[in-house]
This record gives C-alpha cells, structure tokens and sequence, in this order.
C-alpha cells in the first residue's frame, strides 16, 4: 500500500509534468549574448568570443591596453583549436578531452606570462576556483549528495 507521502509525490510530478515539457524546449531557442563566466567558460548560449573573454579578463585583472591586444589573439587562436576539435567527430571522447585540457593549459600558459606578478595571483586563484568547481559538480557542498545536502549518501537513519 501506498503512503499518503508516496501518492503526494506522485501526484505532484504529475502535476509538474505539462510545465516542464513546455519550458525545456522554450530554453532552446532564447536568444541573447554570449554566456557569462570567467575565462571562456560555455554558458547556456555557447562560449564567450574572444572579445567578451578580453572583456572580462580586464575586469578581473585590470588588463592595460597593451595585454589586451597581446591576449586576445591567444583566446582567439584557443576557440579556433577548440571549435576544430569539436567539429572532427573521427576521434573518441576520451582523447578529444584530453586534447581539448591540453588546448587550455597552453593557452593558460601564454595569457599568464603576459600578467604581472598581482595579475598571475589572481589569475590562478580564479584557474584553482575554477578547478573546485567542476570536481565538485552537482553534489558539492550545499548541493544534493554534499556536505549540507538533502543527499549524505549512505544507509538511511535508522529511527
């Protein structure tokens, strides 16, 4: 038999159903800017240009003019390895990762030797923020499955 909880639930993402096959495919067509983020990260409409990147970059760092026009072909030489990579579908996943990392750190490596010594702090707290991030994905701290969770993992309480 089953619980008045159990039902209320089912109930509910009965209700929810028509909504969210309405809204999923609404999201698809919403136009707008490049995605936000630090450092070229891929948003809900794509990856920020090169321009936007620079953009952001001297908000972060205080770029001067100069670095500017030294790091903007970096980013933009970095998105056209990447859109490259993308667009040739013979290799496997795991190899396309693998070069698509090795893409970034290169173009890391030349974007911080062109900061100064206050830049590059910044630069690599945000590349080490950046890297938390994405290891801790959907189930980090606060968020199901992460400390202050809804989700602990493990055997349920016993009462």
């Amino acid at each position: 038999m089953l619980s008045k909880r159990s039902i209320y639930v089912v109930f509910s993402l009965l209700l929810a159903m028509p909504f969210l096959s309405i809204s999923a495919p609404a999201a698809q067509y919403q136009g707008g800017g490049p995605g936000g983020g630090p450092r070229g990260s891929v948003g809900a409409r794509g990856p920020m240009s090169p321009d936007d990147r620079v953009k952001q970059m001297t908000k972060d760092f205080d770029l001067t003019a100069d670095q500017q026009k030294k790091i903007k072909p970096i980013l933009a030489d970095e998105q056209k390895k990447m859109e490259d990579l993308r667009n040739d579908s013979s290799g496997d996943r795991q190899a396309m990762r693998s070069k698509m990392m090795e893409i970034v750190q290169n173009a890391n490596t030349q974007i911080r030797a062109q900061l100064d010594d206050k830049q590059k702090d910044m630069f690599d707290k945000q590349q080490e923020n950046m890297q938390n991030r994405g290891r801790r994905g959907p189930g980090g701290p606060g968020g199901p499955g992460g400390p202050g969770g809804d989700n602990q993992g493990g055997p349920p309480p016993s009462n």
